[in-house]
């Protein structure tokens, strides 16, 4: 069973950073789809960053508004999966969950709509960033 939780949510004013982690538990990490999405009050859940692996190497893929600025990053040690974002923008408040499958999977289109793909999810983690 695959279970994942996230951790190191917090406020940050506009310009500053935090790096989010996702402890993935079920899931062999040379294959694997896992991705960062984040939801804003009132707003759709969206695809933030994602990475899948086939044992071979990684893909990653990241939302046109976090470019340059997130990076997808996992330690197979460790199980675990980080999102380090810079330069926060208010923009970027929501709550952030990752979720996963223990499949690579082809291509992006799973990252920006993980309905039918991704069906194991963290609890979310919250990320404030004050202006």
């Amino acid at each position: 069973e695959v279970q994942l939780l996230e951790s190191g949510g917090g406020l940050v004013q506009a310009g500053g950073s935090l790096r989010l982690s996702c402890a993935v538990f079920g899931v062999s990490f040379d294959d694997y789809a896992i991705g960062w999405f984040r939801q804003a009050p009132g707003q759709e859940r969206e695809g933030v960053s994602c990475i899948t692996s086939d044992g071979t190497g990684d893909s990653t893929y990241y939302a046109e508004s976090v470019q340059g600025r997130f990076t997808i990053s996992s330690d197979n040690a460790k199980n675990t999966i980080y999102l380090q974002m810079n330069n926060l923008k208010p923009e970027d408040t929501g709550v952030y969950y990752c979720g996963g499958t223990g499949l690579w999977l082809y291509g992006s289109t799973w990252c920006w709509r993980p309905d039918g793909f991704i069906k194991r999810w963290g609890q979310g983690t919250l990320v404030t960033v004050s202006s």
